[in-house]
């Protein structure tokens, strides 16, 4: 039996600042209680519109179209209130559309949307209102025992919704409910205003109030029991059944019979899958049609004046095919009605071509296209690559074309906004995205309103993996220590119960990178709008699939930072070509052919290669050795998942190494018809379009049918392939084919095309990697420069592109206000200048000012000129500090270009002069702009030049070489000017074995014997731990890799389980370790490999192996108190029970007339730490103080 009662008030997840209601269950559970109709009124937003329509009507449900509005009060001191209109029908619908977005644009204040009561009556038409209870105006007025007013604004409600406006009563167990209910219904009668009754749901079942509790906290930043938090809700706002909502207004039956009359009234149907085009403006006298064939037909002339020799003898034949498909694509395109679409696409991707703005070759499917490589939307011949037009465009299944566009990234919002220029403001707009409630941030808010210590938060969230996606029964079912952790910890299990059941709701929106709608009319026809608070940055409030559906066409406008690095790496080419005399490079125009770029390819040194740098694509390409752009697209087809798992990979590259038979596609089932279709894989079934042409070839399908196979295919239906599989065998007949060989080649593509790659996405991609390798061959230090520019604010970045430099053997200059930019920069001896831009500390404001100063007055002298020149308002103590830290001040140092240059004493110097060099500066500057002239200024002026401005900071102490390289550290996020190993350089041959670029493997392993049971380590290396990564192994234990770097090189060590579970501790990032292992050769790359027997910390061996600690004094050189101050400098050092000390100190004493060796007794042995060695070398000398082994 049909329930008697519909939900008008309700808010889903998208509501943002409230609500559990997810759709799918929302739609569930009304169904499940038999009501015909459901209504959502998501506050001032439509967001989950299209996905409630559609869930609805799939369910059988009538939906109802609504939002609840805040209403700005008339009097300024007055509280706002709530009203919701329901759209009746699409005027209605519009309407509402219409007042969301001028709410957002208009009313928006500190992040909430407000209407006036204005904007209501001129949107009212189509609408019924609801009169939002005692949260209305009308229910505070009577609350406030306002009868009168409460009246009049009734009769104006009445007035501007005749018979459309309805009293809405609740009884929800909140304060004031009922005494609002009883004046309400009076007043009803009295004006003769019809009631409903609402239950203003916030979530489906009873018990998930507490949980919505802290939905509402985690939004407003506060803690559930905080005492001046205002409680709004109540836990009788769930999804009510009808029988309930009887019950509870048995006195006032007409309320509930009103929500069935409200469903019937309201009617709305929102047209989808239609798609509305933008119009393009054409010259006069063609119509659209003509004129996108007219400038197709001019655009493939131009192509081929540069891709086909008209001299050739078969200039025509080979002209004929790309007429033919011209024509054929033409068409199709002219028929589906899209021509407006290409010529929009053509027009924005010429302005940014005009506008030095660099275009991507192409993506996805779209280069698969004639019609766009002539109209130059892709730079990629389609039939030199097979590519296929009806994997873009099906003709048998009308679908909208989807050109995916990548733009460099400085200049992909220009084009953003041409485009809305263009077009005009009101019909452009970018597509929403949500932002939801994910794993690791879900636990920290729920503990932060749960009032947990935050220690514990950090620590939960910690052990949820960092994999995208990844949820948290995921986590649980991955990591066994968050297992044990929640089964002994009891706040850590209430945390998790709650996140649980609040993970993945909706709770913020952004903005899609990438995608642009553009509209034929305004937006505000298709969807609403949301904005910032300026009224500006306007966002579609349906995402890109609803948007799609509501007949908006979608652009996607990518930012590819490679285009980017490309652009940067050519103007800095020029600059040197144009010092040759040679042309300007054209990156489009360069060989695809270059043997040297395919050796460094073979080599796997692809590190800033685009798309071709991961640890495992260089593994690949060490096995596939690519030789020609063929092999390359092919490359990036394979590198995922499903083909690497499937055997395929491998059989690949048996083929192209001669280690398979190449068969077409099997040595079993072969049909050499085949040939053309897969010999350029060796026969291998690796892209989408083969899958297609093999089905055209063997079995008579038209390539749009062949699609509709190949999706078939993918999504792998039984009946649906048991009847495929009966036309392909049909067709193979008809086409004189063995039907049973036709079907045993079916069965085989079947299994490999929910592998296949769309090849048009894979060439348009695989150009874009050539292009950046044959960068990094011909020019590797602009390349690197620009590759290292473009991720300056990734420290880690930094590192790994700055330590492929030193293997590409470039000299990298280290930073210098005197030569730096903000970029990282090339000079004329092909010397990579760091940028300034890279120095944490130091924005890009610091670094206008710096080279502003330098282009005005030359090369800084010394850092009182350089603090009296740069601006004092862009350049900060934490700035000047950076500076010096990282180095970049080193040529204004005291010492630079004297025999007696002394970096750490120049660095020591400057930042102790630094206060003093601001301070000097400013009372320069506060002089002149006083208008003051020293009478002996110019006098003075020449004195000071000739005065040394460090004289009063000489003595200071020098920093250690540890000081320094911490210094460049954490300026920089690398070692430059050394490595933390080399204090120990002396030490080493007493710690380890061998320095890292003498290790050889160990003998057994060189006579080719496995060590059977030998565990001993064989050898032992020091070094700073550079990388690390752990992984799991089959058995489910956790291993690591470590890289060690000791300066003569790097080597990767194996750590397995046993090793890994006992050494945990130690395996920090830039720690220095030593490690004892097995050393053997790597049969796969060539290297040498370690497994780790040992790890110890090379502090905590030192102390081990340590003999003696030797100080050699002079008596007359020890100040008066040194038996005191020794004291203090041992102290910390000497032993405690719980720390003993095993190093006995020695000490060799020399006077005028005899000298002694004192040996200490055991109460003085100390642990010999670098602390305590650097303090006893700035108190008697650095070469006074020794460690004996």
């Amino acid at each position: 039996m049909t329930a008697n009662f519909v939900h008008l008030r309700l808010h889903t997840e998208f509501s943002l600042v409230d609500s559990l209601v997810r759709i799918k269950k929302l739609v569930k559970r009304v169904a499940d209680l038999n009501m015909p109709a459901c209504g959502i009124s998501d506050q001032c937003n439509f967001y989950g519109l299209i996905k409630f329509y559609k869930a609805a009507q799939g369910a059988g449900i009538k939906p109802i179209i609504g939002s609840d509005f805040w209403m700005a009060s008339s009097d300024s001191e007055g509280k706002p209130t709530i009203i919701t209109l329901l759209a009746m029908n699409n005027t209605g619908y519009k309407n509402i559309i219409e007042l969301i977005s001028r709410a957002w644009r208009q009313g928006q204040q500190q992040g909430v949307a407000y209407v006036q009561r204005e904007w209501i009556s001129e949107f009212s038409e189509g609408c019924i209102a609801l009169s939002g209870g005692k949260f209305g105006d009308v229910g505070m007025c009577l609350l406030a025992g306002r009868a009168e007013q409460a009246q009049e604004l009734l009769q104006g409600w009445i007035r501007d919704f005749p018979n459309r406006f309805y009293l809405e009563l609740q009884r929800t167990g909140r304060e004031n409910d009922e005494s609002y209910l009883h004046s309400a219904v009076a007043l009803a009668e009295t004006l003769a205003c019809p009631v409903v009754a609402t239950n203003d749901v916030r979530f489906l079942n009873r018990d998930e109030f507490e949980v919505h509790e802290a939905r509402v906290c985690i939004s407003e930043g506060r803690a559930l029991d905080d005492s001046r938090r205002e409680r709004r809700y109540s836990e009788q706002q769930y999804l009510r059944s009808a029988e309930e909502m009887t019950e509870l207004f048995s006195d006032i039956p007409e309320a509930l019979e009103n929500t069935l009359e409200v469903a019937k009234r309201c009617t709305v149907n929102i047209q989808m899958g239609k798609y509305f085009l933008p119009a393009y403006p054409v010259p006069e006298g063609l119509s659209e049609g003509e004129f996108f064939r007219k400038i197709s037909e001019e655009g493939l002339e131009k192509r081929l004046e540069r891709i086909l020799d008209k001299s050739a003898a078969d200039y025509a034949e080979r002209r004929k095919v790309y007429d033919d498909r011209l024509k054929f694509e033409l068409d199709i395109i002219i028929q589906m009605g899209f021509p407006g679409y290409f010529l929009i696409v053509m027009d924005f991707i010429q302005w940014a071509k005009d506008h030095d703005i660099p275009v991507g070759p192409g993506r996805g499917s779209g280069a698969g296209s004639l019609v766009a490589y002539v109209l130059l939307i892709t730079d990629l011949d389609p039939l030199q690559y097979d590519l296929l037009f009806e994997r873009f465009l099906n003709p048998e299944r009308v679908s909208m074309p989807d050109f995916d566009i990548d733009f460099c990234m400085d200049g992909r919002d220009r084009v953003i906004s041409y485009v809305a220029d263009n077009y005009g403001r009101d019909a452009v707009s970018q597509i929403i995205t949500f932002g939801t409630m994910a794993a690791k941030a879900v636990v920290r808010d729920v503990a932060r309103v749960q009032g947990k210590s935050y220690g514990l938060a950090d620590k939960l969230s910690k052990m949820i993996p960092p994999t995208p996606g990844m949820t948290l029964a995921q986590a649980l079912e991955e990591e066994p220590i968050l297992k044990e952790f929640l089964a002994g910890d009891g706040d850590g299990q209430e945390i998790w119960e709650m996140a649980v059941q609040l993970e993945g709701l909706t709770r913020n929106v952004g903005k899609h990178a990438g995608g642009v709608v553009i509209a034929p009319t305004k937006l505000t026809d298709f969807a609403p709008l949301f904005s910032d608070e300026s009224g500006g940055g306007l966002v579609t409030q349906f995402d890109k699939n609803d948007v799609e559906e509501a007949g908006l066409v979608k652009f996607d406008f990518l930012g590819l930072r490679t285009l980017t690095i490309i652009d940067w790496a050519r103007i800095m080419i020029d600059k040197k070509r144009l010092k040759l005399g040679e042309p300007a490079l054209d990156i489009s125009a360069i060989p695809l052919d270059d043997k040297p770029t395919f050796d460094l390819l073979k080599r796997a040194e692809t590190t800033a290669v685009f798309q071709l740098e991961s640890r495992g694509m260089k593994d690949l390409i060490k096995r596939l050795q690519p030789d020609n752009l063929e092999d390359l697209i092919a490359l990036v087809a394979l590198f995922r998942p499903g083909p690497l798992e499937s055997g395929m990979v491998d059989d690949f590259i048996n083929r192209k190494h001669g280690r398979a038979q190449v068969a077409y596609p099997d040595a079993k089932f072969q049909h050499l018809s085949l040939k053309p279709v897969l010999e350029p894989t060796y026969g291998v079934i690796v892209y989408q379009e083969q899958v297609m042409q093999i089905a055209q070839v063997l079995a008579g399908y038209t390539l749009g049918g062949a699609d509709m196979l190949r999706r078939a295919m993918g999504k792998k239906k039984p009946e649906e392939m048991a009847k495929q599989r009966e036309v392909f065998a049909e067709g193979a007949k008809n086409q004189g084919i063995d039907p049973d060989l036709a079907t045993r080649i079916f069965d085989l593509v079947e299994k490999f095309a929910g592998y296949g790659f769309n090849k048009s996405h894979s060439a348009a991609y695989a150009l874009v990697s050539y292009q950046t390798a044959w960068l990094k061959t011909h020019y590797p230090a602009h390349f690197m420069a620009a590759t290292i520019s473009s991720d300056m604010d990734k420290t880690d970045k930094v590192v790994t592109f700055i330590e492929e430099c030193r293997h590409m053997k470039l000299k990298l200059l280290p930073p210098d206000v005197n030569s730096g930019e903000f970029k990282f920069t090339v000079n004329d001896e092909g010397n990579i200048i760091y940028g300034l831009g890279a120095i944490k500390g130091l924005g890009e404001g610091p670094v206008e000012a710096i080279i502003a100063a330098r282009n005005q007055g030359g090369a800084f002298k010394d850092l009182f000129d350089f603090c009296s020149r740069v601006d004092p308002r862009k350049i900060n103590k934490r700035a000047l500090e950076a500076l010096i830290r990282s180095g970049a001040a080193d040529n204004l140092g005291p010492t630079v270009n004297t025999p007696k240059h002394n970096i750490d004493h120049d660095r020591a110097v400057m930042f102790a002069s630094m206060s003093e060099a601001v301070k000097t500066a400013e009372q320069a500057a506060a002089n002149s702009n006083a208008g003051m002239m020293d009478l002996f200024g110019e006098v003075m002026a020449n004195d000071a030049a000739n005065t040394d401005v460090y004289a009063d900071f000489r003595r200071v102490r020098t920093w250690t070489m540890k000081e320094r390289l911490h210094a460049e550290k954490e300026t920089l996020g690398l070692y430059l000017t050394g490595h933390p190993i080399d204090e120990y350089e002396s030490e080493l041959t007493h710690l380890v074995s061998s320095r890292i670029a003498d290790l050889k493997p160990d003998k057994y392993e060189a006579r080719g014997e496995k060590g059977k049971g030998d565990e001993k380590p064989r050898q032992s290396v020091a070094g700073l731990v550079v990388a690390q990564r752990t992984m799991k192994t089959k058995r489910g234990d956790t291993m690591a890799f470590v890289t060690l770097d000791d300066r003569t090189g790097r080597i990767e060590i194996a750590v397995f389980a046993d090793t890994y579970i006992q050494c945990r501790d130690v395996l920090l990032k830039d720690g220095l370790l030593v490690i004892a292992g097995q050393v053997s050769i790597d049969d796969f790359s060539g290297m040498l490999k370690m497994r780790a027997l040992t790890i110890r910390p090379l502090a905590e061996l030192r102390e081990e192996r340590v003999r003696e600690l030797s100080l050699e004094l002079e008596s007359g050189a020890l100040p008066a108190n040194f038996i005191r101050q020794i004291s203090e400098i041992l102290e910390p050092y000497r032993g405690t029970p719980n720390q003993p000390a095993r190093c006995p100190l020695v000490i060799d004493y020399h006077r005028s007339t005899a000298k002694a060796q004192l040996k200490l007794g055991a109460g003085w042995n100390i642990r010999p730490e670098d602390e305590l060695l650097q303090r006893l070398r700035d108190n008697y000398g650095s070469g006074k103080v020794k460690l004996v082994y």
